[in-house]
Protein backbone atom coordinates (compact mmCIF):
# COMPACT_ATOMS: atom_id res chain seq x y z
CA UNK A 1 0.00 0.00 0.00
CA UNK A 2 1.42 3.11 -0.62
CA UNK A 3 -0.18 6.56 0.25
CA UNK A 4 0.80 9.89 -1.90
CA UNK A 5 0.22 13.58 -0.53
CA UNK A 6 -0.62 15.71 -3.18
CA UNK A 7 -1.26 19.79 -2.89
CA UNK A 8 -4.03 22.13 -4.44
CA UNK A 9 -2.78 25.37 -6.57
CA UNK A 10 -3.97 28.88 -6.49
CA UNK A 11 -2.43 31.01 -9.51
CA UNK A 12 -1.40 34.15 -8.04
CA UNK A 13 -0.73 35.06 -11.78
CA UNK A 14 -3.28 33.49 -14.60
CA UNK A 15 -2.08 35.56 -18.00
CA UNK A 16 -4.18 34.77 -20.50
CA UNK A 17 -3.57 35.29 -24.27
CA UNK A 18 -5.69 35.06 -26.95
CA UNK A 19 -7.51 31.61 -28.14
CA UNK A 20 -4.87 29.76 -30.95
CA UNK A 21 -6.02 27.88 -33.82
CA UNK A 22 -5.58 24.22 -31.43
CA UNK A 23 -8.01 25.51 -29.20
CA UNK A 24 -5.95 26.58 -26.37
CA UNK A 25 -4.75 30.12 -25.02
CA UNK A 26 -1.04 31.16 -24.41
CA UNK A 27 -0.68 31.05 -20.51
CA UNK A 28 1.66 33.42 -18.10
CA UNK A 29 0.80 30.80 -15.30
CA UNK A 30 2.44 31.26 -11.58
CA UNK A 31 1.21 28.28 -9.65
CA UNK A 32 1.54 28.42 -5.98
CA UNK A 33 1.22 25.15 -4.11
CA UNK A 34 -0.68 24.87 -0.56
CA UNK A 35 -0.93 22.52 1.93
CA UNK A 36 -4.89 22.09 1.61
CA UNK A 37 -4.84 18.99 0.09
CA UNK A 38 -5.78 15.55 -0.75
CA UNK A 39 -4.32 11.86 -0.63
CA UNK A 40 -4.16 8.86 -3.00
CA UNK A 41 -3.83 5.34 -1.76
CA UNK A 42 -2.82 2.75 -4.07
CA UNK A 43 -2.97 -1.23 -3.49
CA UNK A 44 -2.97 -4.00 -5.90
CA UNK A 45 -6.03 -5.15 -6.97
CA UNK A 46 -8.21 -6.72 -10.24
CA UNK A 47 -8.06 -4.21 -12.92
CA UNK A 48 -8.13 -0.05 -12.17
CA UNK A 49 -10.51 0.82 -9.32
CA UNK A 50 -11.67 3.92 -7.82
CA UNK A 51 -13.07 4.80 -4.16
CA UNK A 52 -13.37 8.44 -2.67
CA UNK A 53 -14.12 9.98 0.19
CA UNK A 54 -14.58 13.19 1.45
CA UNK A 55 -17.21 16.36 1.43
CA UNK A 56 -17.34 16.12 -2.45
CA UNK A 57 -16.97 12.40 -3.07
CA UNK A 58 -20.36 11.86 -4.62
CA UNK A 59 -18.99 14.65 -7.57
CA UNK A 60 -16.02 12.21 -8.02
CA UNK A 61 -16.54 10.39 -10.87
CA UNK A 62 -15.02 6.82 -10.62
CA UNK A 63 -15.01 5.17 -13.89
CA UNK A 64 -12.44 5.26 -16.57
CA UNK A 65 -12.64 9.53 -17.27
CA UNK A 66 -10.87 9.92 -13.85
CA UNK A 67 -8.14 11.38 -14.05
CA UNK A 68 -6.06 9.14 -11.64
CA UNK A 69 -7.43 5.81 -13.16
CA UNK A 70 -5.87 7.58 -16.49
CA UNK A 71 -2.76 8.16 -15.06
CA UNK A 72 -2.62 4.61 -13.60
CA UNK A 73 -3.47 3.15 -17.32
CA UNK A 74 -0.74 5.60 -19.04
CA UNK A 75 2.12 4.79 -16.57
CA UNK A 76 1.35 1.17 -17.24
CA UNK A 77 1.16 1.41 -21.15
CA UNK A 78 4.30 3.36 -21.00
CA UNK A 79 5.98 0.28 -19.40
CA UNK A 80 4.60 -2.36 -21.43
CA UNK A 81 1.93 -3.59 -18.59
CA UNK A 82 -0.75 -4.98 -20.61
CA UNK A 83 -2.88 -5.53 -17.61
CA UNK A 84 -2.51 -3.14 -14.79
CA UNK A 85 -3.34 -3.73 -11.17
CA UNK A 86 -4.73 -1.17 -8.62
CA UNK A 87 -7.41 -0.25 -6.41
CA UNK A 88 -7.15 3.92 -6.04
CA UNK A 89 -8.70 5.39 -2.77
CA UNK A 90 -9.15 9.05 -3.19
CA UNK A 91 -9.22 11.22 -0.17
CA UNK A 92 -10.31 14.52 -1.52
CA UNK A 93 -10.08 17.62 0.47
CA UNK A 94 -9.66 20.22 -2.67
CA UNK A 95 -12.75 21.15 -3.61
CA UNK A 96 -13.98 19.70 -7.08
CA UNK A 97 -13.97 22.16 -10.13
CA UNK A 98 -13.25 24.37 -7.88
CA UNK A 99 -10.08 26.07 -9.69
CA UNK A 100 -7.87 24.77 -7.52
CA UNK A 101 -6.83 21.47 -9.68
CA UNK A 102 -7.89 18.83 -7.45
CA UNK A 103 -8.52 16.46 -10.79
CA UNK A 104 -5.05 17.11 -11.92
CA UNK A 105 -3.55 16.93 -8.22
CA UNK A 106 -5.08 13.30 -7.51
CA UNK A 107 -4.05 12.28 -11.37
CA UNK A 108 -0.66 13.50 -10.49
CA UNK A 109 -0.66 11.51 -6.96
CA UNK A 110 -1.93 8.61 -9.14
CA UNK A 111 1.40 8.14 -10.86
CA UNK A 112 3.67 8.56 -8.36
CA UNK A 113 1.81 5.95 -6.36
CA UNK A 114 1.22 3.79 -8.98
CA UNK A 115 4.87 4.25 -10.18
CA UNK A 116 6.15 3.47 -6.18
CA UNK A 117 3.56 0.65 -6.07
CA UNK A 118 5.00 -0.99 -8.84
CA UNK A 119 8.44 -0.41 -8.35
CA UNK A 120 9.39 0.99 -11.54
CA UNK A 121 11.50 4.29 -10.82
CA UNK A 122 10.23 5.86 -13.35
CA UNK A 123 12.65 9.10 -13.97
CA UNK A 124 10.92 12.48 -12.71
CA UNK A 125 11.55 13.97 -16.04
CA UNK A 126 9.53 11.26 -17.67
CA UNK A 127 6.35 11.58 -15.39
CA UNK A 128 6.53 14.98 -15.85
CA UNK A 129 5.90 14.02 -19.47
CA UNK A 130 3.33 11.77 -19.32
CA UNK A 131 1.97 14.17 -16.52
CA UNK A 132 1.58 16.64 -19.88
CA UNK A 133 0.06 14.47 -21.29
CA UNK A 134 -2.79 14.16 -19.01
CA UNK A 135 -3.90 17.42 -18.46
CA UNK A 136 -2.16 21.13 -18.39
CA UNK A 137 -2.37 21.62 -14.79
CA UNK A 138 -0.80 17.90 -14.23
CA UNK A 139 2.97 18.45 -14.36
CA UNK A 140 2.89 21.38 -11.54
CA UNK A 141 1.46 19.34 -8.95
CA UNK A 142 4.31 17.00 -9.59
CA UNK A 143 6.89 19.81 -8.56
CA UNK A 144 5.19 21.83 -5.74
CA UNK A 145 6.37 25.28 -4.89
CA UNK A 146 6.25 27.56 -7.10
CA UNK A 147 6.35 27.88 -10.74
CA UNK A 148 5.81 29.98 -13.64
CA UNK A 149 3.91 27.87 -16.18
CA UNK A 150 3.83 28.43 -20.20
CA UNK A 151 2.40 27.45 -23.22
CA UNK A 152 -0.64 25.58 -21.57
CA UNK A 153 0.83 26.14 -18.41
CA UNK A 154 2.52 22.64 -18.72
CA UNK A 155 6.10 23.81 -19.80
CA UNK A 156 7.15 25.07 -16.20
CA UNK A 157 9.90 27.05 -14.59
CA UNK A 158 10.74 26.74 -11.17
CA UNK A 159 10.68 30.01 -8.73
CA UNK A 160 12.07 31.32 -6.11
CA UNK A 161 10.37 31.73 -2.86
CA UNK A 162 11.18 33.32 0.73
CA UNK A 163 9.20 32.10 3.55
CA UNK A 164 6.00 31.30 4.02
CA UNK A 165 2.47 32.90 2.93
CA UNK A 166 -0.82 32.29 4.59
CA UNK A 167 -4.33 31.85 2.66
CA UNK A 168 -7.70 31.30 3.01
CA UNK A 169 -9.83 29.72 0.52
CA UNK A 170 -13.79 29.72 0.09
CA UNK A 171 -15.52 27.71 -1.36
CA UNK A 172 -18.58 27.99 -3.28
CA UNK A 173 -21.14 25.93 -3.76
CA UNK A 174 -21.12 24.05 -6.86
CA UNK A 175 -18.44 24.33 -9.55
CA UNK A 176 -17.40 26.58 -12.87
CA UNK A 177 -16.64 24.41 -15.91
CA UNK A 178 -13.02 25.65 -16.60
CA UNK A 179 -13.66 25.33 -21.07
CA UNK A 180 -16.93 27.23 -20.28
CA UNK A 181 -14.89 29.98 -18.31
CA UNK A 182 -12.26 30.50 -20.85
CA UNK A 183 -15.29 30.80 -23.10
CA UNK A 184 -16.67 33.37 -21.26
CA UNK A 185 -13.14 35.22 -21.26
CA UNK A 186 -13.05 35.20 -24.85
CA UNK A 187 -16.39 36.47 -25.83
CA UNK A 188 -16.12 39.12 -23.12
CA UNK A 189 -12.89 40.27 -25.30
CA UNK A 190 -15.21 40.20 -28.52
CA UNK A 191 -18.05 42.41 -26.38
CA UNK A 192 -14.94 44.80 -25.60
CA UNK A 193 -14.21 45.11 -29.11
CA UNK A 194 -10.38 44.05 -28.70
CA UNK A 195 -10.82 40.23 -30.58
CA UNK A 196 -10.01 37.21 -28.45
CA UNK A 197 -7.81 35.32 -31.25
CA UNK A 198 -3.96 35.37 -30.67
CA UNK A 199 -2.85 37.86 -33.57
CA UNK A 200 -5.32 40.08 -30.94
CA UNK A 201 -4.08 39.57 -27.68
CA UNK A 202 -0.39 39.43 -26.78
CA UNK A 203 1.19 36.82 -25.25
CA UNK A 204 1.28 37.30 -21.46
CA UNK A 205 4.59 37.22 -19.45
CA UNK A 206 5.11 36.96 -15.87
CA UNK A 207 4.93 40.38 -13.81
CA UNK A 208 8.22 41.55 -12.29
CA UNK A 209 6.84 43.05 -9.48
CA UNK A 210 5.21 39.22 -8.47
CA UNK A 211 8.31 37.44 -9.08
CA UNK A 212 10.03 40.14 -6.55
CA UNK A 213 7.66 39.88 -3.75
CA UNK A 214 7.65 36.10 -4.20
CA UNK A 215 11.48 35.73 -4.01
CA UNK A 216 11.29 38.33 -1.01
CA UNK A 217 8.70 37.05 1.09
CA UNK A 218 6.87 40.02 1.22
CA UNK A 219 2.97 39.40 1.31
CA UNK A 220 1.70 42.75 1.15
CA UNK A 221 3.32 43.32 -1.97
CA UNK A 222 2.14 39.87 -3.53
CA UNK A 223 -1.53 41.03 -2.43
CA UNK A 224 -0.79 43.75 -4.60
CA UNK A 225 0.41 42.06 -7.22
CA UNK A 226 -2.28 39.45 -7.77
CA UNK A 227 -3.69 39.09 -10.99
CA UNK A 228 -6.21 36.48 -13.05
CA UNK A 229 -7.45 37.40 -16.46
CA UNK A 230 -10.34 34.49 -15.87
CA UNK A 231 -11.80 36.43 -12.81
CA UNK A 232 -13.93 38.38 -14.91
CA UNK A 233 -15.51 35.34 -16.62
CA UNK A 234 -15.74 34.03 -13.72
CA UNK A 235 -17.81 37.01 -12.18
CA UNK A 236 -19.74 37.22 -15.25
CA UNK A 237 -20.81 33.43 -14.95
CA UNK A 238 -21.15 33.66 -10.78
CA UNK A 239 -21.91 37.29 -10.06
CA UNK A 240 -22.41 36.22 -6.72
CA UNK A 241 -18.43 35.80 -5.86
CA UNK A 242 -18.40 39.09 -5.99
CA UNK A 243 -19.78 39.30 -2.54
CA UNK A 244 -17.24 36.65 -1.30
CA UNK A 245 -14.52 38.71 -2.14
CA UNK A 246 -15.72 41.53 -0.98
CA UNK A 247 -16.18 39.78 2.42
CA UNK A 248 -12.44 38.54 2.72
CA UNK A 249 -11.42 41.90 1.68
CA UNK A 250 -13.41 43.49 4.69
CA UNK A 251 -12.33 40.91 7.43
CA UNK A 252 -8.94 41.74 6.72
CA UNK A 253 -7.28 40.04 4.04
CA UNK A 254 -4.53 41.70 2.59
CA UNK A 255 -5.57 40.71 -1.49
CA UNK A 256 -8.24 38.44 -2.98
CA UNK A 257 -8.95 37.05 -6.42
CA UNK A 258 -10.72 34.34 -7.94
CA UNK A 259 -8.44 30.86 -8.03
CA UNK A 260 -7.92 30.07 -11.50
CA UNK A 261 -11.32 29.31 -13.06
CA UNK A 262 -13.20 29.41 -10.07
CA UNK A 263 -15.66 29.42 -8.52
CA UNK A 264 -13.27 28.98 -5.18
CA UNK A 265 -11.69 32.37 -3.61
CA UNK A 266 -8.53 32.83 -2.76
CA UNK A 267 -6.99 35.28 0.19
CA UNK A 268 -3.83 35.97 0.70
CA UNK A 269 -3.35 36.83 4.92
CA UNK A 270 -0.35 38.86 6.71
CA UNK A 271 -0.39 35.69 8.95
CA UNK A 272 -1.78 32.71 9.98
CA UNK A 273 -3.70 34.41 13.33
CA UNK A 274 -5.28 36.75 10.64
CA UNK A 275 -5.67 33.43 7.91
CA UNK A 276 -7.90 32.19 10.96
CA UNK A 277 -9.94 35.32 11.41
CA UNK A 278 -10.13 35.66 7.51
CA UNK A 279 -11.76 32.30 7.29
CA UNK A 280 -14.14 32.93 10.42
CA UNK A 281 -15.49 36.07 8.82
CA UNK A 282 -15.93 34.54 5.58
CA UNK A 283 -18.20 31.64 6.72
CA UNK A 284 -20.35 33.48 9.43
CA UNK A 285 -20.45 36.11 6.25
CA UNK A 286 -22.83 33.27 4.41
CA UNK A 287 -21.12 34.21 1.11
CA UNK A 288 -19.55 31.08 0.59
CA UNK A 289 -20.38 27.14 1.94
CA UNK A 290 -16.68 26.37 3.68
CA UNK A 291 -13.47 28.29 4.40
CA UNK A 292 -10.01 26.93 4.57
CA UNK A 293 -7.11 28.74 6.15
CA UNK A 294 -3.95 27.21 5.03
CA UNK A 295 0.04 28.25 4.21
CA UNK A 296 2.51 27.47 1.28
CA UNK A 297 4.60 26.77 -0.61
CA UNK A 298 4.59 23.07 -0.24
CA UNK A 299 6.03 19.94 -2.08
CA UNK A 300 4.58 18.60 -4.94
CA UNK A 301 3.30 15.17 -4.80
CA UNK A 302 4.99 13.16 -2.30
CA UNK A 303 4.70 9.30 -0.73
CA UNK A 304 3.84 9.69 2.96
CA UNK A 305 3.54 6.06 3.76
Amino acid sequence: MITVRVPAKVNVQLGVGGLRADGFHDLANVFFAVALGDEVTATSGEGVTLTCSGPDAGAVPLDDSNLAARAARLLAAHHGIADPGVHLHIAKAIPVAGGMAGGSADCAAALVACDALWKLDTPFQTLLELAAELGSDVPFALLGGVALGRGRGEILEPLAVSGTFHWVFAVADGGLSTPAVFRECDRLREEAGTGSSDTDVRTPDADPALLAALAEGDAVALAAALANDLQPAALSLRPSLAATLRAGTEAGALGALVSGSGPTCAFLAKDAEAATAVAAALLASGTCRAAHATYGPVPGASVVS
